[in-house]
């Protein structure tokens, strides 16, 4: 019976020492260039003591004019190799495979740092309380250009140290965009029929598997639907599993959502206010109904992450062979001890620090209006991680009992003071 302490072997060969999984998060602790920093070293010497079987970083991106965020790390002919083999280096601490989660924001690229965007289509983000530029359509020169950046990427994570890499086709970013029929209207090869808007991911990952070889580990993160009327639905999750069987892929990690529908980032409620199903808040983990759904197509190594809190879930779900790896985000911002101390049978559960923010209201913030209130709110939640994930790269503790409050006052600044110091590629083009 599969339990989080057992070891698996992917299929490359390479064997993980336990099924707990650090989920990316994204940094934003890069330098101006988009370099890794000593921030990062900070970062993950604090998470070596969480003892996971695997660690993915926080979003690489492999071009620096399309980002997520401006102090995300690039791989784009921007130096900092050597900051990059430290940061492998702290990641890889505890027998933990590291692994550089690979990207490229496309449409989700915010217009204080992109004013033109990649997409597949012109087909703009619309998100309460963020500001996105209309992007403009991939040429087949553009589409070549990403291919290629993502081959180098790869290339370049593997050569500095990297046990892995995980090409992220999640969350609304470009590779996940192709995969909408919401965001991809184009009617050539890139797009139309399933296979055609797959295109792209499956080529990357052809040529990614082709430039590293066999015994490196390739993941693919995937969303088992964006939740949006006529988007990537669960059906089409399966197909694209389907297209992947073949071509190499150690590991699976089911998501959903993207920034107009972010399920992940709003756990019990979507950016909506919908509320999650009682019967998946009950058995913890938001995708764990799909990831039952896709074992029937994909029998390799599969993840899941979001909402997993006690070990007997986990165990549970190991034992039912419903997923193989149990991925593992928020809780450790707060307590990077909390997975070794599952593992060693310690503790029986994983802290919940988004218990703790309230929302904060009309007393507290009187110069918003309700609805920028409720946006405050929504970000204020996020935020309290970011922030906390600054604090840790500056070599502090985190403020487990920060406020919502705290967190709407004090990340803003902090986030705007990277977005200063930016050296955008746009400049010097």
């Amino acid at each position: 019976m599969t339990r989080i302490t057992d070891p698996i072997t992917l299929p490359c060969g390479i064997e993980l020492p336990n099924r707990l999984a650090k989920a990316a998060m994204t940094e934003g602790l890069a330098d101006p260039q988009n370099r890794a920093t000593d921030r990062h070293l900070n970062l993950y010497n604090y998470w070596a003591a969480s003892h996971v079987g695997l660690s993915l970083s926080g979003n690489i991106h492999v071009d620096r004019r399309y980002l997520e965020r401006v102090g995300n790390v690039a791989v784009d002919g921007n130096g900092g190799l050597d900051e990059l083999k430290a940061m492998a280096a702290a990641g890889s601490q505890n027998g933990t495979q590291f692994w550089a989660q690979i990207s490229h924001a496309g449409r989700q690229s915010p217009a204080d740092i992109c004013a033109e965007p990649l997409a597949p289509s012109a087909s703009a983000v619309h998100m309460p309380g963020a500001e996105f530029n209309t992007p403009r359509a991939a040429t087949e020169d553009d589409i070549a250009d990403v291919i290629e950046r993502f081959v180098h990427a790869a290339e370049t994570a593997r050569a500095c140290g990297f046990g892995g890499i995980q090409v992220h086709a999640a969350h609304g970013y470009l590779l996940s965009e192709f995969l909408s029929p919401l965001t991809n209207q184009r009617n050539d090869r890139w797009g139309g029929s399933l296979e055609n808007r797959a295109r792209l991911l499956t080529e990357i990952v052809t040529r990614v598997r082709k430039a590293v070889g066999p015994a490196f580990p390739i993941a693919v993160k995937l969303n088992s639907a964006d939740f949006q009327k006529g988007g990537f639905s669960p059906e089409d999750s399966r197909e694209v599993l389907r297209m992947l069987d073949d071509l190499g892929v150690d590991l699976v990690e089911l998501s959903g959502g993207n920034y107009e529908d972010p399920v992940l980032l709003f756990g019990d409620n979507d950016a909506n206010g919908r509320p999650v199903r009682e019967s998946t808040r009950q058995r913890e983990a938001y995708f764990l109904d799909f990831a039952r759904e896709a074992r029937e197509v994909w029998q390799k190594p599969l993840m899941v992450t979001g909402g997993f809190r006690t070990a007997k879930a986990m165990n549970v779900a190991l034992a039912a062979g419903e997923l193989d790896m149990i991925g593992i985000g928020r809780p450790l911002v707060g307590d990077p001890a909390c997975t070794a101390r599952l593992l060693d049978g310690s503790a029986d559960s994983l802290p919940r620090f988004e218990d703790r923010l309230q929302p904060v209201g009309p007393d507290a913030l009187p110069e918003l209006d309700e609805a920028t209130r409720l946006t405050a709110n929504t970000f204020g939640h996020l935020g309290w991680f970011y922030m906390n994930i600054f604090r840790i790269g500056d070599g502090e503790s985190p403020a487990i009992d920060a406020t919502m409050l705290d967190s709407i006052q004090q990340f803003p600044p902090l986030e705007q003071a990277v977005v200063e110091r930016w050296e955008s590629p746009w400049q010097s083009a």
